[in-house]
């Protein structure tokens, strides 16, 4: 049964997003329509404000409605380390566990030479006129621990060799309160890999 052309296309819209077919973008336009008309034009004008005025800091690459976002701005931010990250939600992640207080590059994406993703793509270059020009003492590589994570952090620290700056990669491993049983053989070698002594 087809619809009017508005709430086709309104179905079709909401598909844009991850992890939304087709039976999922009509309950979510029929609520919409039905119960929620305020929400609905409350995201229109949130969606539209974002789409045009969120733009991506200059110094960090992440999201920001200024040119340079409150935590590139941030005095206390300028420690002389940065964080690389794929995702503004990686950034999320690091922020909300409260500990970390350095900067960060947020790359938006990973190498993928398969899917035509070079350098240029993800701002390395940027990074690296950043580490200069900051005098940056440590680089934390907190890429996925994906194959193309990896090739990523792995590219960035060859770019770095004949550099003194410390490059560290986040430890991976077994999760707190997980059992061996239940962990894949990948993530007990790089458990095993950057085993540490129990008393430091």
């Amino acid at each position: 049964m087809a619809f009017s052309p508005l709430v086709d296309e309104l179905v079709e819209s909401l598909r844009c997003l991850p992890g939304v077919g087709q039976k999922t973008a009509q309950r979510m336009a029929f609520h919409l329509l039905e119960k929620g008309r305020s929400g609905g034009e409350r995201l229109s004008g949130a969606l539209s404000q974002a789409m045009t005025g969120v733009r991506r800091c200059e110094t960090c690459q992440n999201f920001s409605d200024t040119p340079v976002c409150e935590l590139c701005q941030s005095e206390e931010r300028r420690t002389g380390t940065v964080c690389v990250v794929e995702s503004p939600s990686d950034l999320l992640a690091i922020e909300q566990a409260g500990d970390y207080r350095g900067g960060y590059f947020v790359l938006m994406g990973h190498l993928s030479p398969i899917d035509g993703v070079g350098p240029a793509d993800i701002g390395i270059d940027r990074l690296l006129k950043r580490i200069k020009d900051e005098r940056v003492d440590e680089l934390i590589l907190a890429t996925n621990p994906t194959v193309e994570g990896e090739a990523t952090a792995h590219y960035i620290a060859d770019r770095l060799d004949d550099t003194a700056i410390l490059i560290t990669r986040l430890a991976h491993g077994i999760p707190v309160g997980g059992e061996l049983g239940y962990v894949d053989g990948f993530t007990l070698t790089h458990a095993f890999r950057g085993r540490k002594p129990l008393l430091d």
